[in-house]
C-alpha cells in the first residue's frame, strides 16, 4: 500500500499586519475608512502643518463628521457606542502618520471618557454631543512650570466664590490648548488638604471664558504640527457646575483613566514602530552600496532581525493587555510595563532606523527625520517611563 503524506503549510507572519488580536471585521472596517480619510485629508497637508507649527481646528470638524472621534460614546449622546479597539485603532493610525495630529487620539481616549464616568446628566447632555461632532475638542491642564508627574503639588488654585470657582495660575506643554473649546483644568480647590491630593480637583473651562488665556504656542523638538501652549488664568471665573465630579476627587479621577491612556500610548508606539520598520526594509532593499543592496549587508540584517523580533514581543504582550482591558481586568502593572518598555524600544529604533538610512535620514523629505523627533516625547508623556518603574516596584511589594 502506497503512504499518504500529508503537510500542513504554516501561516505567513505578517509582522506588519494591521489586524490586531481585538480586531473584528468591524474594527478593520473603521481601521480601513480612517486609513483613507488620513490619505485624503492629512497627508497632502501635513508638511505645510509641520511648518506652521499648527494643524487647523477644520480637520477635527472633519474628522467628527466622519465619525473618527470618540466613537466610544453612547448613542443617547449622539455617540456611535463602540468598544475600546475603536479608539486603539484610532490612536494606532494617527500615530503611523506622526505625532502631529495625535490629539485625536487623547480627545477621544482620555479627556472624553471623564465626561462619560464622572460628569453629571446635564453636564453630559452639554458637551458629549459635541466631542463626538468636533464641535468640540477638549484638552486636559496638568502640567506647571514647576509640576510635572508630581500632579498633587499643582499651584493653580481655584477659590469658590458664591456660584462660581476663580481660578488662578498657569499651565504649560498642553495639548491641544490652542485648538480646544474645553479644556480640563487641574486645580487645588483645597491647599491645606492633608495628603494633598486630597485637595485636587477637575474643573471643565470653556475657550471664552473672562480671565483664561491662551498663552504662547510653544516650539517643540518634535510634533511640529500639534499645538501645543501655555495656558494662563487670572481671576478666570468659572461657573461652580463646570465642576467634574465632587471636589477634591480629582488626582482620583485622573489616576481612574492611566491603564487605558497607557495601553494607547504602548499601542501608538507599536503602531509607529511598524511604520519605521517597514519604510527602512524597502529603503535597505532599494538603496545599492559598492554595487549590491545594503540590505544584503549582515549588519543591516542583523539590525533589522533584531528590530523585528522586539516588535513581534512587544505586539504579543500588547495586544494580550488590550483583550484584558477591554475585559474589564485590572493590568495596572502590566500597563505600565508595555508603556515604558514599547515606547523607548520605538525611541531606539528611530534612531536604529535613520542610521540605516545614511545621509538621506538627516533629510526632511524623508519620513524617518520626522518620526525620529516625534518618537522621542513618548518615554515622557502620560507618566515618564522612570515613574512606570517606579510603579512596577512598588507593585512587586519593593
Amino acid at each position: 500500500m502506497s503512504k499518504t503524506s500529508s503537510t500542513t503549510k504554516a501561516p505567513t507572519f505578517d509582522l506588519f499586519s494591521t489586524k490586531r488580536a481585538y480586531s473584528t471585521d468591524e474594527h478593520e472596517m473603521y481601521r480601513t475608512s480612517l486609513q483613507k480619510f488620513i490619505e485624503k485629508e492629512v497627508k497632502p497637508y501635513l508638511h505645510e502643518w509641520e511648518e506652521n507649527g499648527y494643524t487647523p481646528r477644520e480637520l477635527y470638524k472633519k474628522m467628527g463628521e466622519h465619525g473618527f472621534l470618540s466613537p466610544q460614546v453612547d448613542p443617547a449622546y449622539g455617540g456611535l457606542g463602540l468598544d475600546f479597539g475603536f479608539n486603539l485603532v484610532l490612536a494606532e493610525e494617527t500615530s503611523r502618520i506622526g505625532g502631529g495630529i495625535g490629539g485625536a487620539s487623547l480627545h477621544s481616549s482620555i479627556t472624553v471618557p471623564y465626561i462619560e464616568k464622572y460628569a453629571t446628566e446635564e453636564q453630559k447632555l452639554k458637551y458629549l454631543n459635541g466631542c463626538v461632532t468636533g464641535d468640540i475638542f477638549t484638552a486636559v491642564a496638568m502640567t506647571e512650570p514647576g509640576t510635572g508627574s508630581d500632579l498633587a503639588s499643582v499651584n493653580t488654585t481655584a477659590v469658590r466664590d458664591g456660584d462660581y470657582y476663580v481660578i488662578n495660575g498657569q499651565k504649560t506643554f498642553i495639548t491641544n490648548g490652542l485648538n480646544a473649546d474645553l479644556i480640563f483644568v487641574v486645580v487645588k480647590t483645597d491647599p491645606k488638604a492633608v495628603p494633598a491630593r486630597k485637595g485636587i480637583s477637575i474643573i471643565m473651562v470653556e475657550k471664552d471664558t473672562p480671565g483664561f488665556i491662551c498663552g504662547r504656542k510653544l516650539k517643540k523638538m518634535g510634533g511640529h504640527s500639534q499645538d501645543t501652549v501655555e495656558l494662563i488664568f487670572e481671576d478666570a471665573r468659572v461657573p461652580v457646575s463646570n465642576l467634574l465630579g465632587k471636589e477634591g476627587e480629582g488626582f482620583y479621577i485622573l489616576m481612574d483613566k492611566l491603564q487605558q491612556e497607557r495601553i494607547i500610548c504602548a499601542s501608538s508606539a507599536f503602531a509607529l514602530g511598524q511604520e519605521m520598520l517597514e519604510s527602512t526594509i524597502r529603503y535597505v532593499k532599494e538603496r545599492h552600496a559598492f554595487g549590491v543592496p545594503i540590505s544584503s549587508f549582515q549588519n543591516t540584517q542583523f539590525e533589522i532581525a533584531e528590530m523585528a523580533t522586539e516588535l513581534s514581543i512587544a505586539g504579543a504582550f500588547i495586544d494580550d493587555l488590550a483583550v484584558r482591558h477591554m475585559n474589564g481586568e485590572d493590568i495596572t502593572t502590566q500597563a505600565s510595563m508595555a508603556k515604558w518598555w514599547m515606547t523607548d524600544k520605538a525611541r531606539k529604533m528611530s534612531a536604529r532606523c535613520l542610521q540605516l538610512h545614511g545621509g538621506y535620514g538627516y533629510m526632511e523629505e524623508y519620513d524617518i527625520a520626522r518620526q525620529y523627533r516625534d518618537v522621542a516625547v513618548m518615554p515622557i508623556y502620560a507618566g515618564t517611563n522612570e515613574i512606570m518603574k517606579n510603579i512596577i516596584a512598588k507593585n512587586l511589594g519593593l
